[in-house]
């Protein structure tokens, strides 16, 4: 029984055996995921396009997996900047860390004994992290308002000089992804 269900499995490239026999998860994977959240990031992808190129970095799209977790559904490399972080989407990080999951948690009521990020997020209006899912990294990311799931959109930079500034672009690209959603 287990055979034949592995070379079904086999056959759809949904997983491999490499020369020791060992299966691992297919390529067929990717293209079995793809409908997912497909109309988010249909309409996500100009909104980070434009937020990418603007400012040279890395733009992101995260929806909350769970109540402890965040996913990196989409994530848009700037077309003509001589370096960028690079993400891969699918990745999965603690919702505590990182400036999409501190964005997450200030959209909620404050919690006793909270960090001070989440705090500052909540009164900012987008949250900043620096170092936290990658060494040298300053995140900034804003909640898109009224999504079905709970998403934020934001930027990932190795240079952030005005943090101000970035923070403005990111509360707007959200608000405009909240109105195509709707």
């Amino acid at each position: 029984m287990r055979r034949s269900v592995v070379r079904t499995l086999e056959a759809h490239e949904l997983c491999r055996r490499d020369r020791f026999k060992r299966i691992s998860l297919g390529a067929g994977l990717v293209r079995l995921a793809e409908p997912v959240e497909q109309d988010l990031r249909t309409l996500a992808r100009p909104v980070l396009e434009e937020l990418a190129d603007q400012r040279q970095a890395t733009a992101h799209l995260v929806v909350r997996e769970d109540e402890d977790r965040a996913r990196m559904l989409m994530v848009v490399e700037p077309r003509r900047a001589r370096m960028h972080v690079a993400f891969r989407p699918g990745q999965i990080d603690p919702i505590g860390r990182g400036s999409a999951g501190l964005a997450m948690l200030a959209a909620a009521p404050p919690v006793p004994g909270e960090r001070e990020e989440i705090a500052a997020a909540r009164r900012r209006g987008y949250a900043v992290s620096h170092g936290e899912i990658a060494a040298a990294v300053t995140g900034v990311s804003a909640v898109v308002p009224g999504a079905r799931t709970q998403t934020v959109i934001g930027l990932s930079l190795f240079e952030a000089p005005d943090v101000e500034e970035l923070g403005a672009l990111v509360v707007e690209a959200a608000h405009r992804l909240a109105a195509l959603l709707h």
